[in-house]
């Protein structure tokens, strides 16, 4: 026993002095590394850059391009392309999409027009049953993807063709005129109202498109469900196995977005005046919402991005339309950057996705 303290004693003697720090291990990384990582943790920042960039150089060739009228115009242009990128965001953030938004939001209008003036229905109950009518749409897209397990391409393929042509029967291809629709439901034309502070003319829809961003950007970053659907976009897998209910959110996500879709078509009667089946949104749309969606640094793989950078991204499409517009140069051009911005973003989403490797 005494051998024993002895040996104890002398152990903690021998210690005395001796450094109680833990080892570390640190891993030095570049510069380009750290800007991978940073990119990786703010994905609105490539597109927040680029907004940036296309704004200084489009107002060093044109002195007009700063005056608030310009600015103005091109949020009043974006109103209806960033309310239905709202929607493609949700789709696209778990690893879907949804190319069926456009017609949904055309068909939803002519439902809300035709409910009044067909059936004699009060403007603010066929604007409610054309909401609803447009979240059930996204729910059939939702039920299909997530309970019979089809494709998100080829279910939303088919409900834009179904939706697209359900368009044109229902209403027989009759436009309902603007002056119509102001002396009977000028309800229907809300959205269009403005207000013109310092003389310039500011729609209630670019307000609608700022506070449908702000709203998702806190539900989808601080709430459980917002969580959910990054979740289920990263590994649907590893979501269900850590209790997250993958197919009823995807549900939910479908029929979001098709409100959201039936929202922009509301605001395509008061942006337009009009309700017309042919509007161009419903071939459009889709295209339009996935560009913005992309160049906002989005991941079509799921799982990363946010709705701020889908605004930056529908702004970006903005300013370069009306940029290059005043500047004096061919529209072409406009789909020749636009292009070569949406393979970028790919490609730099990419990269970025690297960083969580």
């Amino acid at each position: 026993m005494s051998s024993d303290a002895k040996a104890a004693t002398s152990y903690e003697e021998g210690l005395k002095g001796a450094s109680e720090s833990v080892a570390e291990f640190k891993e030095k990384k570049s510069a380009l590394a750290r800007l991978q990582h940073w990119l990786h943790m703010t994905p609105s920042a490539v597109p927040m850059i680029v907004l940036i960039a296309a704004v200084i150089i489009f107002g060093l060739l044109s002195p007009n391009f700063f005056k608030a009228m310009t600015i103005s115009t091109i949020l009043q242009q974006i109103a209806i392309v960033g309310i239905l990128g709202c929607a493609q965001s949700l789709v696209v953030l778990t690893a879907g999409i949804d190319l069926s938004v456009g017609a949904i939001a055309v068909f939803s209008s002519v439902l809300m027009g035709q409910f009044t003036f067909r059936y004699g229905i009060p403007a603010p109950i066929s604007i409610l049953l054309g909401l609803a009518l447009g979240t059930a749409m996204g729910f059939a897209n939702g039920w299909l993807v997530a309970k019979v397990k089809l494709p998100p391409f080829i279910v939303t393929l088919g409900t834009w063709q179904i939706i697209l042509a359900a368009n044109y029967i229902y209403s027989a291809n009759e436009t309902i005129r603007s002056s119509e629709i102001a002396e009977v439901a000028p309800a229907l034309q809300f959205w269009g109202n403005s207000i013109q502070p310092g003389g310039v003319k500011v729609l209630y829809a670019v307000f609608l498109l700022i506070a449908m961003v702000a709203v998702l950007s806190y539900v989808l970053r601080q709430t459980a469900w917002g969580r959910h659907v990054y979740a289920v976009g990263d590994d649907p897998d590893a979501a269900e196995l850590a209790g997250v209910q993958t197919k009823r959110v995807l549900i939910q996500v479908y029929a979001l977005a098709g409100l959201f879709c039936a929202i922009a078509g509301w605001v395509m009667i008061g942006r337009f005046g009009s309700v017309s089946p042919s509007a161009s949104t419903g071939q459009l749309g889709n295209i339009q919402s996935i560009t913005a969606v992309v160049i906002g640094g989005i991941s079509l793989f799921g799982g990363r991005g946010s709705i701020v950078g889908m605004f930056f991204g529908a702004l970006i499409v903005g300013v370069f339309e009306m940029g290059l517009k005043m500047v004096g140069t061919d529209p072409q051009w406009t789909f020749f950057l636009i292009g070569l911005l949406i393979i970028l973003a790919v490609a730099v989403d990419q990269w970025i996705r690297k960083a969580s490797a």
